[in-house]
């Protein structure tokens, strides 16, 4: 399985790209790979303000449902509203099909997310 070094990783599966004061999130290879195949994702609206660990959005499988978390306090400033026709695109790409971006509020929480080494060794690949 592949996880890009340039990502970070939390403990609920999701990947984190952080640019500047953005922070852009998905679920990881590992994530889809357990899912199954995705049949819809629920996004957050824009404008939600987020604290780490909150609920943001689901994405439904054909498999279960699964709670994707925010991994960094934000305001969400866009979703990936192609995925409410092709969710199944995070199976094929999950590191393309990214879920929603976050304006950052608070950067000393990025301390906390893993890196690629740590990610793989937490979840045994």
């Amino acid at each position: 399985m592949n996880f890009p070094e340039n990502l970070k990783y939390t403990t609920h599966d999701e990947w984190v790209s952080i640019v500047g004061g953005e922070a852009t999130i998905g679920i990881t290879a590992f994530a889809q790979d357990q899912l199954g195949e995705l049949v819809h994702v629920e996004l957050p609206k824009v404008g939600r303000q987020l604290a780490a660990g909150d609920v943001a959005c689901e994405v439904e499988s054909v498999k279960a449902v699964a709670e994707i978390y925010a991994p960094i306090s934000g305001k969400v400033t866009d979703v990936n509203n192609s995925l409410n026709q092709a969710a199944e695109s995070i199976n094929s790409d999950p590191y393309g099909s990214w879920i929603y971006k976050i304006a950052i509020t608070d950067p000393a929480e990025a301390a906390a997310l893993m890196d690629s080494a740590a990610y793989r060794a937490r979840i045994g690949k």
